[in-house]
């Protein structure tokens, strides 16, 4: 089936992760002149016809709502006049590092401006972890747009999240998080409150 995106993406960056016993092609859309970023998904699974009723997709507009960030991922928000940050990756819970392994960190330039004999990099940042204990049934990845904007002389950075799993890796994240919330703080402070996951 073919994703129609109109003039908001004219930009396509696409990663392959091995999943179960076969492979995901995940796609991130986004706009060289924007913050608009968009997930596609393409499977791959030859041997198994049945591999729909063992995963699940999520994909997050803001990432914490998701389980797996609030737990494992310390996430940035920030805003003043040159900058406006939401939810950017800062770093891995150091409580749950040996937890979470890294499939990939990766940067692509898009352009280099210059403000105020300053020079800024236009950026696409990708990220993305499994889980040490079952690395082929899940798999979370970061889309983070870091765009400079020159008429307003302001730096925005806006994430997406997508998360693929098996219900087995749901009810692991689930069992993390509950014994993490029991008497203790998010390391997360939210400054939007949005209705944010979508589900396939």
């Amino acid at each position: 089936m073919s994703l129609t995106l109109g003039k908001s993406f004219d930009r396509r960056y696409e990663i392959r992760f091995p999943f179960l016993n076969g492979f995901y092609n995940l796609s991130i859309f986004y706009n060289k002149k924007s913050t608009f970023l968009l997930f596609g998904v393409e499977e791959n699974f030859p041997n198994n016809r049945n591999v729909d009723r063992i995963k699940k997709i999520s994909m997050y507009k803001n990432l914490e709502t998701s389980k797996f960030c609030e737990t494992f991922i310390k996430l940035h928000n920030y805003k003043k006049s040159t900058l406006d940050i939401v939810n950017q990756y800062k770093e891995l819970n150091p409580d749950y590092s040996n937890e979470i392994l890294f499939l990939c960190n990766e940067s692509v330039v898009l352009s280099k401006i210059e403000i105020n004999d300053r020079i800024l990099y236009d950026t696409l940042n990708i990220y993305a972890f499994t889980l040490t204990s079952n690395s082929t049934e899940f798999i979370f990845l970061i889309a983070e747009r870091q765009h400079i904007s020159k008429s307003f002389n302001k730096k925005i950075v806006r994430t997406i999240g997508i998360q693929i799993t098996t219900p087995d890796v749901i009810n692991v994240i689930d069992q993390f998080s509950e014994d993490r919330n029991k008497g203790k703080i998010s390391l997360n402070q939210p400054i939007i409150d949005s209705d944010s996951i979508i589900s396939l």
